[in-house]
């Protein structure tokens, strides 16, 4: 634009005006609407507009006033477009009569209540003129700070992350939002509150969750969100999950045994002054994935988070983030039935309580000796529930390509709780039906013979070039995916942190034209 077109053209101006009460307007809020030819503010067809209320102290007579009446709220429409082709035509209807007082060098400001750039009318306005003409755009205090301030709650503390959510979001996406964040905000209720109070309770967040209707205006309104009645929400409301740790006891205090700083206790917790409760906790066994937080699935996510203690072997819990208030209790990995006899005795005592295991829970891990511990007495009227995880041998099997996409069977290696002749005995069951073979716990520093005795065992079954996926460290720093023909197996690259899949006779291993190689197993299977 050049300096004689700029001198000819307006400035269009956003200005964010607070919550509602005109006293949170900014110094620079102010200035503008001073400055301003023409005012601008959206309205439903009504004609009230609360952005107009919100600066009437300061508009004069001679400014310019520019209503922009919406044809549609939430009503249905005869648009041939539809609720968004009504709205569309209306936006950039608005936008070419703002753009008549900018070409005759008028001052416009487009005011709207909060932040003109969060869920404002006026960012509808911007993309279609700020390209065009100078621009400026004043932020304002949102009703997300003004309902925290009303409430006197923390919206997130140290490390916790807040998540701000639409409520005309989909139940099951609001609830996966809601189960995996530490706080949340959940914005335009009004009609949508039945759905996103059900999403509250379905992810177990509706007893921390707080309602505020109209912060800072007339009317305001504060109280616990399973209190409400859903036929008195109006749109100006939203929903608080505010910060767990601003409700614990200061540094250095202790509630019971728990700190609040993220700690270690040894296996057995010191448990002076702890006694069953007479609402007993809840167990949940979590499983975290083949590596790190990438892994995690929403409900895993929440459950860590809601949990008073963490329970696990030390290589899983180091995988969770520490957190302020939790006690966490780390063991070797041989203990597993000692691990799942101290998390129920937690829970017993009223704590929420979170096994931490890799993988899935329920695949050779943690979700079996729990449950088997919680069906003995004084354990079986403990809640115990179990999170599903990404198990390490879908995540080589992504790696490598589609290996699992026909049949296949899932075999543990260690003979540490069966014996080998049992192991050998499904090796040759699973590879006489041409199953492939996802084989967990090939190999450790003190069993090194079982991989070699595997390939002498399968090659009985199976051709030389059946091609073998050696997946190492799936998600980890040290990832490794190879392929080998079966007879060039060496025992020597399986460790414990390998995971071998074994073709069938129909698996294929392709070299593409980029260079990859992919691994996969037909869906269709020939014939006699």
């Amino acid at each position: 634009m050049s300096v004689s077109e700029q001198q000819l053209t307006g400035r269009l101006y956003g200005v964010g005006l607070g919550p509602g009460d005109p006293s949170l307007m900014t110094v620079r809020a102010v200035e503008v609407i001073a400055e301003a030819d023409v005012i601008a503010y959206h309205s439903a067809r009504h004609g009230r507009s609360i952005a107009r209320s919100i600066a009437a102290k300061h508009l004069r007579a001679d400014h310019i006033e520019e209503a922009l009446i919406y044809p549609v709220t939430t009503e249905s429409t005869d648009h041939p477009g539809g609720y968004r082709g009504a709205l569309d035509e209306f936006y950039e209807t608005a936008a070419a009569r703002l753009a008549v007082h900018l070409d005759a060098g008028r001052t416009v400001a487009v005011i709207s209540e909060g932040d003109p750039l969060f869920y404002g009318s006026y960012q509808h306005m911007h993309k279609r003129l700020a390209h065009r003409y100078p621009t400026e755009v004043i932020p304002g205090v949102t009703s997300i700070s003004a309902a925290a301030a009303r409430l006197g709650k923390p919206l997130a503390e140290a490390d916790e992350v807040l998540t701000i959510l639409p409520g005309t979001l989909p139940e099951e996406e609001l609830t996966a939002r809601l189960t995996s964040t530490d706080t949340a905000v959940v914005m335009k209720l009004g009609r949508t509150f039945p759905t996103v109070r059900r999403a509250m309770e379905r992810a177990g967040r509706l007893p921390e969750a707080h309602y505020v209707e109209r912060a800072t205006m007339s009317g305001e309104r504060t109280e616990r969100l399973a209190d409400i009645d859903a036929e008195t929400v109006p749109y100006f409301s939203v929903s608080v999950v505010p910060s767990r740790i601003a409700d614990l006891p200061p540094a250095g205090t202790t509630t019971g045994t728990a700190t609040t700083a993220g700690t270690t206790t040894a296996d057995k917790p010191s448990d002076a002054g702890e006694t069953e409760s007479p609402h007993p906790g809840e167990v949940v066994v979590v499983g975290t994935g083949p590596a790190g937080p990438l892994w995690l699935t929403p409900e895993s996510r929440g459950a860590l988070t809601a949990a008073e203690d963490l329970v696990g072997y030390t290589t899983y819990l180091d995988r969770v983030p520490l957190r302020p208030g939790q006690r966490r209790h780390a063991s070797d990995n041989k203990v597993e039935s000692e691990r799942a006899e101290l998390a129920l005795d937690l829970a017993r005592r009223g704590r929420r309580v979170a096994v931490v295991s890799g993988g899935d829970p329920g695949v050779f891990a943690m979700a079996t000796a729990v449950l088997e511990v919680a069906c003995q007495d004084p354990y079986r009227a403990i809640p115990v529930r179990v999170l599903p995880g990404v198990t390490a041998a879908n995540a080589a099997a992504a790696r490598a390509g589609a290996p699992l996409g026909h049949d296949y069977a899932v075999i543990s290696l260690s003979d540490r709780l069966k014996p080998w002749e049992v192991i050998a005995e499904r090796l040759h069951a699973a590879a006489g039906a041409d199953l492939v073979l996802a084989l967990y716990n090939p190999g450790s520093r003190s069993r090194t013979w079982q991989v070699g005795k595997t390939r002498e065992l399968l090659l009985e079954h199976r051709a030389p070039d059946t091609p073998v996926i050696l997946a190492r460290d799936i998600g980890g720093p040290e990832e490794s995916v190879r392929t080998v023909r079966l007879a060039d197996l060496d025992p020597t690259q399986v460790d414990m942190r390998t995971l071998l899949i074994i073709g069938s006779s129909q698996t294929q291993a392709v070299r593409r034209d980029n260079g990859t190689e992919v691994v996969w197993t037909p869906r269709r299977y020939p014939e006699g």
